[in-house]
């Protein structure tokens, strides 16, 4: 099939990648008209991954529905510092789990005793039930919706928490904005009210040794890093120049 007039169509509406994107909606239409409305809504602004019904997220295909985070490629990056640090047969929980990427991701690489993940929005916790079938999932605020029974145990802490400063939402691609829930992008006045969140009570969750990773700016990652130490957890900044990606992790003492 001649993709040509899809990919201007697509390109016109400023998809950077419209070939590649033009080959997935083809490969995901069984009729014309099928086709015509994806290629239609995807004009739009609606996220490719929402008209896929999944994203590649480090190798897999991971399900995503509409009103869900779409996992992003950098992201990438926090699940290799976790493989990189994590000790074997680990208890792991991804929190803010939204789809369910990152435990799904970490678990192909290192097999973990227990997974468990958390997500305040309905919809991500039921996308990531479909991503996680092992795992338990668990739906609320942080760390209020776990069970005490979890708490002392992590060994890796995962969480993918919103970074954008409440004033930059604004700025963001219009199908991140308009599509995505805003809980899952507003990070608060400076970006890190989450990440603050999340700091403060890590340290009744982890496991002697264990590890919190938290993704986040260049410009960020000092001032998280200071939020972790003056909670007890001893920071480090990762960064990979070819993701364009920076973490923070926290680690409690052995």
């Amino acid at each position: 099939m001649d993709t040509s007039p899809i990919v201007s169509r697509l390109r016109a509406a400023g998809c950077v990648f419209a070939e590649d994107e033009a080959d997935l909606l083809v490969a995901a239409a069984s009729t014309p008209a099928e086709l015509e409305s994806l290629v239609a809504r995807r004009v739009d602004g609606l996220p490719l991954e929402h008209l896929l019904g999944w994203a590649e997220f480090h190798g897999l295909r991971i399900t995503v529905r509409p009103g869900v985070f779409v996992p992003r490629h950098r992201t990438e990056f926090l699940v290799d510092v976790a493989v990189s640090l994590a000790p074997p047969d680990p208890v792991v929980l991804d929190l803010c789990c939204g789809s369910g990427a990152l435990g799904a991701a970490f678990g192909a690489f290192v097999t973990p005793r227990e997974l468990h993940a958390a997500d305040v929005e309905p919809a991500a916790v039921s996308c990531a039930r479909l991503n996680l079938p092992l795992a338990e999932v668990h739906a609320g605020d942080l760390y209020d919706a776990l069970p005490a029974s979890l708490r002392g145990r992590v060994d890796v802490l995962l969480a993918n928490v919103p970074y954008v400063p409440s004033e930059a939402v604004a700025t963001m691609p219009p199908e991140a904005r308009l599509h995505e829930p805003r809980v899952a992008l507003d990070g608060g006045s400076d970006g890190l009210d989450l990440a603050r969140r999340v700091a403060e009570g890590a340290s009744r969750w982890l496991a002697p040794g264990g590890t919190l990773l938290v993704e986040t700016s260049t410009r960020q990652a000092p001032v998280l890093s200071g939020i972790f130490a003056a909670v007890g957890l001893a920071p480090r900044v990762h960064e990979s120049d070819e993701l364009g990606a920076t973490v923070v992790t926290g680690s409690t003492k052995v």
